[in-house]
């Protein structure tokens, strides 16, 4: 079993990073700690390693972990048959990934009876050999002739033969030489192949780019691979992949095939059909395995950084806010929130059809605007929204409520909100269409806080999240909410279940644990008294109270992302320069003048030291922007409203690895192709344009058979 310490040089060797910090990372997670704590309360211990780093140590180590387990097994297994040589075993020891083990292993792994083990069986391994060995002058049905009399072997010499070429077919298949050179024609000049299926023309329209494709397999981007792959799943293409077959063949024969025999050509036909029967097909769905992981890999991050700034995006804040869910035929449901999210009314208004009515609905949204002092509306992106803007905007205008703020809300994921178990929860004497438009409402004051609550599959900022491993991505997703969760920072006093469940070290249980107190006992005064609640202990508490917040309470530095365990520290600090905490935090030129250096200890270094200040300098400040208006034009409500060369005002709501898509207000997004952000290969796109930016942008073309909008930026 391999040992911790040559875990960590191996992953410090791999990602070149100190040997001595990748040991304490390990450490601190064997230790039961958070990656969100470990980046933000043990950068010392880390030398300030983000999140993204600790996660590349974390998946190091288990690949690590599980090639060892593997190996063990294997080891086990070729020792319960009698046949670990220390050659093998030294072969399985320097092994270092797991299809170089499974090579090693493959001829001594289990097997069905094959034609080779009938052979086998038959008593023809010894004739393999003989003609694997190509030194015999004989003609092969002599030597077979010979050997069967011999070994008293009932067979005729052509069935001798053959399974001799059977074992010989085997061997060459198996030999670890055979697919490593088949490896290496895949990773030099492998490539992916699609075309449609004949049948399905007709109905594969979607498919069309891949009707007759064929690109490097190295080159070929995750969304075209998860592309085929769909379309393959589908029914409507097949795939394959392709490597140089003559190459293979030429490089395996030259390490089985010697001279110019009967026997070498006996040989050199074994390698034919071990290469094509068996080797290459087994190579090829290996490759087709890892490069499909890669491709969810890649649609994963691409994905994962889209959701988290989705979940990041600017927040209201603590505004009342009237919410609607645009519709035509059976109106707009309209609902009240108070500055927390609390519901206090619905109704119905008719906003969307105009019509002589549409005045007297434009008063009642005026009368609960005032009724409910709501600063803020908030309008679902859907269907009727544009409409139902135009009428607000107006009913505003009319009424001189110019103080009013009216806001797009993208409302993807709030009908799954609205008939989950969670919904029915919080609302359970309300429809799915009150609790629709309680969720568009609140995603306007806090988006990550309401946004927890749905699947973040269905937060509308995917592609292929459905094609790729479900597993591969839940994990990915929980740790990016986790990670924007903890990035923010909760209220203690006002958070749901289902936010808390994300702080670091809380999790499903404690979170109801917490909730229950709370209603028990009323509002948190402190972080100390977090260790009141059931089953939360020691470990627990230093992990989730830093990112934990309580406001108006008599220590400030509750309200800050100042751990406990520092708290020590800065009452020191005041202390030394004669003032209370509360002074420190006031007063910049004292926080300015001190010296960190000289509140460096054993426990406490320099990295933690700025944090602190930081904090202090602006405590309780929420990390995210502030939320801005965006207005589309008036005159363009639909892909018809849209003509070439039009500027126009919109928001990215997506971005994928071929571009970024903006809504520009046609119910229809538009795509910028990375082409117009740079013309730089292999370029991430996050790194430009992020979900919720706005762009000015020029309409380049319109499909309206394939209802498309390609967009180029307004520089």
């Amino acid at each position: 079993m391999i040992n911790e310490k040559d875990i960590a040089a191996s992953i410090a060797s791999e990602l070149s990073l100190p040997a001595d910090k990748v040991a304490n990372v390990l450490s601190l997670l064997a230790d039961k700690c958070t990656i969100p704590f470990i980046c933000r309360y043990r950068k010392e211990m880390t030398g300030g390693m983000d999140e993204t780093t600790v996660e590349s140590i974390i998946k190091l180590q288990n690949q690590i972990i599980a090639v060892d387990e593997r190996r063990n097994a294997i080891i086990k297994s070729i020792d319960e048959q009698g046949k670990l040589t220390s050659e093998i075993k030294h072969a399985l020891e320097k092994a270092s990934s797991l299809s170089e083990l499974e090579d090693i292993y493959l001829p001594y792994k289990p097997k069905k009876r094959t034609k080779a083990e009938k052979a086998r069986l038959l008593g023809l391994e010894g004739l393999a050999k003989m003609i694997m060995s190509q030194n015999s002058r004989s003609d092969s049905d002599e030597l077979a002739d010979e050997y069967c009399r011999k070994n008293r072997i009932d067979i005729s010499a052509d069935e001798a033969v053959q399974g001799a070429l059977d074992i010989i077919t085997e061997w060459i298949s198996e030999d670890s030489r055979t697919r490593s050179r088949i490896r290496s024609s895949y990773r030099r000049n492998g490539s992916i192949q699609s075309e449609v299926v004949k049948s399905k023309e007709d109905e594969a329209g979607q498919y069309h780019t891949y009707f007759s494709h064929s690109e490097p397999l190295s080159r070929c981007p995750s969304h075209r691979l998860l592309a085929m792959r769909r379309g393959e799943k589908e029914g409507m293409l097949k795939v394959s992949l392709k490597c140089d077959d003559d190459w293979c063949l030429d490089n395996i024969g030259n390490l089985f095939v010697h001279g110019n025999s009967e026997s070498s050509s006996l040989v050199k036909s074994a390698v034919k059909t071990a290469y094509k029967d068996y080797a290459r097909p087994a190579i090829e769905t290996e490759f087709a395995d890892s490069s499909k992981t890669k491709a969810d890999e890649e649609a994963i991050d691409v994905f994962a950084k889209n959701v988290k700034q989705v979940l990041l995006a600017s927040p209201l804040g603590e505004v009342a806010v009237l919410a609607i869910d645009p519709g035509f035929r059976t109106g707009c449901k309209v609902v009240c929130l108070d500055k927390q999210g609390k519901l206090l009314t619905h109704t119905v208004l008719f906003l969307s059809r105009g019509g002589a009515d549409l005045p007297k609905e434009q008063d009642k949204l005026v009368t609960l605007l005032k009724k409910y002092k709501c600063g803020a509306i908030a309008i679902g992106d859907g269907t009727a929204s544009r409409e139902t803007h135009e009428a607000v905007e107006k009913a505003l205008e009319d009424s001189k409520l110019t103080d009013v703020e009216v806001y797009i809300v993208n409302e993807s994921g709030a009908s799954i909100y609205s008939a989950s178990e969670v919904a029915r929860e919080e609302f359970p004497d309300y429809d799915i269409t009150v609790r629709g438009a309680v969720s568009i409402g609140r995603r306007l004051q806090d988006p990550l806080a309401e946004l927890v609550k749905i699947d973040p599959k269905s937060i509308g900022v995917g592609q292929y999240q459905h094609d790729v491993d479900q597993k591969m991505l839940k994990e990915a997703l929980d740790r990016v909410v986790e990670s924007a969760v903890n990035h923010v920072g909760v209220n203690l006093n006002t958070a749901s279940k289902h936010l808390l469940t994300y702080v670091s070290g809380v999790g499903p249980k404690l979170a109801e644990n917490i909730i229950t107190y709370r209603n028990e006992n009323g509002a948190f005064t402190s972080r100390d008294e977090l260790k009141k609640v059931p089953k939360l202990g020691a470990k627990s508490f230093e992990q989730c109270a830093g990112f934990l917040r309580i406001r108006g309470q008599k220590n400030p530095l509750d309200n800050t992302a100042v751990h406990p365990e520092s708290y020590s520290v800065v009452k020191k600090m005041a202390k030394d320069y004669k003032v209370t905490v509360e002074e420190l935090i006031a007063n910049k030129q004292v926080r300015d003048s001190i010296d960190l250096n000289k509140y460096v200890d054993a426990k406490i270094g320099l990295p933690t030291l700025q944090d602190i200040m930081k904090e202090l300098d602006k405590p309780g400040r929420d990390v995210r922007e502030k939320i801005k208006p965006l207005a589309f034009r008036q005159n363009v409500k639909e892909v018809t409203d849209l003509e070439i060369g039009m500027r126009m005002e919109g928001i990215v709501t997506n971005i994928t690895n071929f571009g970024a898509f903006v809504n520009i207000g046609v119910h229809r997004d538009g795509l910028v192709h990375v082409s117009e952000f740079t013309r730089q290969r292999n370029v991430d796109l996050q790194t430009i344009v992020s979900v919720g930016q706005r762009l000015n942008v020029i309409v380049k073309e319109v499909d309206l058979k394939l209802n498309r909008v390609a967009l180029s930026l307004d520089k």
